[in-house]
């Protein structure tokens, strides 16, 4: 039983070709129109599906990636500043106390009233009251850095009014046990 009914069921692919030729010119000028515009519709939607719209999306959020790789570029560079920093201050002896109380104190100053230490032993002590977060972050890079003493102990809260860290922050190491 073959099936004439459909010109599209044909095996080979010539042959589907010819059939679906003879079927669009037995229709009438009007239908043949009609079938050639939903097919270039049909043409024009798969190609922005497959081609445009991925091409357009990557386009719309390259400018968005560069900036956030550039960002991730600067802090990689500035902590590779840091590595190389520490790595040449790790052949040197460790300062004196009185070389790392100076920076103490020196660390304390860029806290801008904010912050009080007090040295106790082998234990230096931060009290902290509303300090803004980036002060804090560049006293503890200061003093590990140019004291070379690491936090022990802390205790501290955000405010949320201020946004700032109100409490208390302990930090030691060798400098300060007294060579």
């Amino acid at each position: 039983m073959a099936d004439t009914a459909s010109p599209f069921s044909k095996s080979s692919p010539t042959r589907g070709l010819a059939a679906a030729s003879a079927w669009l010119a037995s229709l009438s000028p009007r239908e043949r129109r009609l079938v050639l515009i939903a097919a270039t519709v049909v043409g024009l939607g798969l190609l922005w599906m497959v081609a445009i719209a991925p091409a357009w999306h990557t386009l719309r959020a390259a400018p968005a990636q560069h900036a956030a790789l550039d960002a991730q570029l600067a802090r990689m560079q500035q902590m590779a500043q840091t590595a190389e920093a520490l790595r040449a201050q790790s052949g040197t002896a460790p300062p004196s106390r009185d070389e790392a109380l100076r920076a103490l104190e020196a660390a304390t100053v860029g806290l801008g009233g904010t912050g009080q230490i007090s040295v106790l032993g082998e234990r230096a002590t931060l009290a902290l009251r509303q300090t803004p977060p980036q002060a804090l972050a560049a006293w503890l890079q200061q003093v590990r850095i140019n004291a070379r003493l690491l936090p022990v102990e802390s205790q501290i809260s955000r405010d949320a009014a201020s946004g700032g860290w109100t409490g208390t922050l302990v930090v030691g190491g060798p400098p300060l046990a007294g060579n």
